[in-house]
């Protein structure tokens, strides 16, 4: 029942799961439960690649900023860090356990090899510091920690980086949501500032796939 409760919001209306003030409003008093189980699944469990987590950190901080959740701004922000840094801890432990015959799967509805792709070059370029920066980017996120333990990296050079990684990117937009959220031009806009916010974070992955067609094509 509990979990039920809790999924429940995510799936009220079609597409709601993209739209993360309708995910708080339908969850009513487990709004910032409802989040902190969505930035745990984006972060540690490769079906959760599809759901809003950006765009979902600013709207928490906006509804903490006007009473819609009733918490403080601090106890959200430590509740979205926990969940965030135990996502990345589960998704290692899935990559470690599984190893990396779990990337070599045929392409699904869900599942695609250039989202591996994208994020094992990523992962390539930056080493250990693009557990922090892929904390930014769709998809990459949800990928990294599970390469991350499929490659067998350090499990405390991966937990530091986790650490510093969860708090920069929760605190920085939950941060940013209750201190701008509720400003009128933002608040009377909000489905712009969440479809900018989503373009931000997916642009470094759809500049790479251009560049990457542009490459094969020469």
């Amino acid at each position: 029942m509990l979990l039920a409760s809790l999924i429940a919001p995510i799936f009220a209306s079609p597409l709601s799961f993209l739209k993360p003030d309708e995910i708080l409003n339908n969850a009513g008093g487990l709004a910032i439960w409802v989040a902190a189980g969505i930035i745990f699944a984006e972060c540690g469990l490769l079906i959760g690649f599809f759901l809003p987590g950006d765009s979902l950190l600013f709207v928490v901080g906006l509804f903490v900023g006007n009473g819609a959740i009733g918490m403080p701004i601090w106890a959200t922000c430590l509740i979205l860090f926990v969940a965030a840094l135990a996502g990345n801890l589960v998704g290692y432990g899935i990559g470690h356990r599984a190893g990396p015959t779990l990337f070599q799967r045929e392409n699904s509805r869900i599942f695609k090899q250039k989202y591996v792709d994208h994020t094992e070059e990523f992962f390539n370029r930056y080493g250990a510091v693009a557990i922090i920066l892929g904390r930014f980017i769709a998809i990459v996120r949800t990928f990294i920690p599970v390469l991350a333990g499929a490659t067998k990296m350090d499990f405390r050079r991966f937990a530091l980086y986790s650490v510093i990684g969860a708090f920069i990117w929760t605190v920085g937009l939950t941060t940013l949501g209750y201190l701008i959220g509720n400003v009128p031009v933002i608040k009377n806009n909000l489905e712009y500032a969440i479809i900018l916010i989503v373009i931000v974070s997916t642009a470094p992955i759809v500049i790479h796939r251009l560049k990457a067609r542009r490459q094969s094509a020469s």
